[in-house]
């Protein structure tokens, strides 16, 4: 793996602002990156309560009474909190709505203060903006009542293409990556949602393979596959890689085009083989690079050891952490910022 490519970031920084971010990374991190994400700064911080609140503020719709609010339970029993569900007002024709995600605005005020670094000599001209942007079923499964979400997927889906959409119009092909991130889906396998469909490995391959194949063949594209962590701190516990491994199958079965990167997590404590031993059930697709999200806070030796075991059943990865680090303490980001550095001057 080249030196440019070692590291990848998910997404989210504990900082003020895009420049702090870009600044920041380009110049702790930047001959270790080939993307560089904005740190999904300001109302984006939560990463997809923002769009709760649009929802909230949209005509056509409005809180369920029908539906008991959500529990949102992270892996040790823990409620992180109870979010009161949100549906189509009676009589609305799903069909004839549409959303504003605001990703496109967002993507496109922070691609200008890129350009501006990289053209100054700050950014490295070979650096891709990375912009990430939620799935259907993220804002779906935390947000929508049961009753509304099939028919909200739709709607949602539509809008993100659009402000996909805006966001290639605006930013050369060359210059940019575009990282799904891919939460409840994982959530979803791992029966954490009581609900799930019958058919809920089909709905979400055919879901994330029709996201994928609306990215142009000259932006680089990836996902990113999350255990979530709204309190950092996973809201299931991963046996094992096998879920991941079969989703990173199934996803590059049902997407068109290439895929350039995946990004899988990778718990503190599993230094284990029974951990990694599934990944060698994963077909690689050409020119697939891997990131394991092995890396963790004030941990150089257990990253080591993880790197180390992982070696054993995949060649050939890059490394990372397990999830954003916009939900984390700020004051841990120049341990995390060194942890990163020094593993990959290391690698």
């Amino acid at each position: 793996m080249q030196s440019n490519d070692r590291l990848h970031l998910i997404g989210s920084i504990p900082l003020d602002s895009s420049e702090q971010v870009f600044r920041r990374l380009a110049a702790e991190l930047g001959p270790h990156l080939s993307r560089m994400p904005d740190g999904e700064t300001g109302e984006r911080s939560r990463w997809v309560y923002f769009q709760r609140q649009m929802l909230l503020d949209h005509p056509a719709m409005e809180i369920d009474p029908t539906a008991p609010p959500y529990k949102f339970i992270q892996w040790d029993g823990k409620v992180v909190r109870e979010i009161e569900q949100i549906r189509f007002k009676p009589g609305v024709d799903a069909d004839t709505v549409s959303f504003e995600t605001g990703y496109d605005k967002a993507a496109i005020a922070s691609w200008e203060v890129f350009k501006r670094l990289r053209d100054a000599g700050i950014i490295g001209r070979h650096v891709r903006f990375q912009v990430c942007l939620s799935t259907p079923m993220a804002s779906g499964y935390l947000y929508v009542s049961p009753a509304a979400r099939e028919a909200y997927f739709g709607v949602y889906e539509r809008a993100l293409k659009a402000a996909l959409a805006n966001i290639v119009k605006a930013i050369p092909g060359q210059d940019l990556s575009i990282q799904w991130d891919v939460c409840q889906e994982v959530l979803v396998f791992e029966n954490y949602f009581t609900d799930r469909p019958l058919h809920y490995k089909q709905q979400i391959f055919d879901m994330l393979g029709r996201l994928g194949d609306a990215v142009p063949a000259e932006v680089e594209m990836g996902y990113h596959l999350c255990y979530g962590s709204p309190r950092d701190e996973h809201l299931v516990q991963p046996r094992d890689a096998a879920i991941l491994a079969e989703m990173m199958n199934g996803i590059a079965a049902a997407t068109g085009r290439r895929i350039d990167f995946f990004h899988i997590p990778v718990p503190k404590g599993r230094t284990d083989e029974a951990y990694h031993a599934p990944l060698r059930n994963w077909r690689r697709p050409a020119g697939t690079r891997l990131y394991l999200g092995l890396l963790h806070h004030g941990d150089e030796a257990g990253d080591k050891a993880r790197i180390a075991v992982a070696r054993r059943f995949v060649d050939d990865f890059g490394l990372s952490a397990e999830c954003g680090w916009g939900r984390t303490e700020p004051g841990r980001l120049p341990g995390l910022l060194k942890g990163h550095r020094v593993a990959a001057e290391g690698w």
